[in-house]
């Protein structure tokens, strides 16, 4: 492939991962303004996962798995869509979204603590000042009293947290899981089980279900963007992302979404952005930052330290 057309995947690649997924915050508000959220998530995440069946059924990718990496698809399709995204959904009923963004964009300090309780991993200096300053950063976000004073806020401040920690968790598990090596086969399976729990899950709780005829328009572009953007081309554009640039480039993505959520919010929903947030997400995005090149700089420390006891 000629590089003129390598650097025009790149570039379009990482618009996917910046502004689809960084837009995926508002279109979940807007859907779920009208639709109740578990019906909403399932209705998203089983298309995607047909939609990539068929994709994979044209392009003669084989869509056979075992029965351990299907048990194992399902976890994760638990961890990261029925609950990790169905309770972030059922949140924006309760915060902007891009306090939501910006709240989930504290996750590797998450993760980085889940590490360390579950696996007994030592964290770095590096990532100690990360945390502390995330910390920080999330404090100056939740404490605000605009947001604190909205109806349910504390709620779905809550569940976000509660979506972070199975994400955290879910991200350890497949570290390790036995699930299928093509990952466009991996991912369809983890959408399309995770959005059949979280379809019972909607029947569970009773929630009203109507027909996309019924939906407003804003609400069926909502649920195309979301599907075929947001489910299937900006996670495509991750995998692809990840082959050809470093994942240092790929995580960019963290310090994006966020500012991508609240303009869109913004500008679309008339949300407010106050200099609190501003300076929370300031802190809390370099203490991402931190904990992100804590790996980086620990290889670098390594190796000055070899080449000092070079003759």
């Amino acid at each position: 492939m000629p590089k003129s057309a390598n650097l025009t995947l790149v570039i379009l690649a990482f618009f996917s991962i910046y502004v689809i997924w960084g837009s995926t915050y508002l279109l979940n508000k807007i859907a779920v303004a009208e639709l109740a959220p578990f019906m909403l998530a399932s209705i998203r995440f089983i298309s995607a996962g047909l939609l990539i069946f068929g994709i994979c059924k044209v392009m003669g990718i084989s869509i056979a798995i075992s029965k351990r990496q299907l048990i194992n698809t399902a976890v994760a399709g638990f961890l990261f869509l029925t609950f990790g995204n169905g309770l972030v959904v059922w949140a924006l009923r309760y915060v902007d979204s891009g306090f939501a963004a910006l709240e989930i964009s504290a996750q590797p300090l998450v993760i980085l603590i889940l590490m360390r309780v579950l696996q007994g991993k030592k964290i770095k200096a590096m990532s100690v000042i990360g945390i502390i300053l995330g910390v920080i950063g999330v404090y100056l976000l939740v404490s605000q009293k605009q947001v604190l004073h909205q109806e349910n806020s504390v709620t779905g401040m809550v569940m976000i947290f509660m979506c972070m920690v199975s994400w955290a968790y879910g991200s350890l598990f497949v570290g390790k899981a036995d699930l299928p090596s093509n990952y466009f086969v991996n991912t369809g399976y983890q959408m399309l089980t995770g959005g059949l729990m979280l379809l019972l899950a909607s029947l569970l709780m009773g929630e009203t279900w109507s027909l996309p005829a019924a939906w407003s328009a804003s609400v069926q572009w909502s649920m195309v963007l979301l599907i075929v953007f947001g489910s299937i081309v900006a996670f495509t554009s991750f995998n692809y992302l990840l082959k050809v640039v470093s994942p240092e480039k790929v995580a960019t993505s963290t310090y994006v979404n966020p500012i991508i959520a609240l303009l869109l919010g913004w500008y679309f929903l008339d949300e407010q952005i106050t200099l609190q947030s501003v300076v929370a997400a300031v802190i809390l995005l370099t203490g991402v930052y931190f904990i992100n090149t804590s790996k980086k700089l620990a290889g670098y420390e390594r190796f000055a330290t070899r080449s000092k006891h070079k003759p």
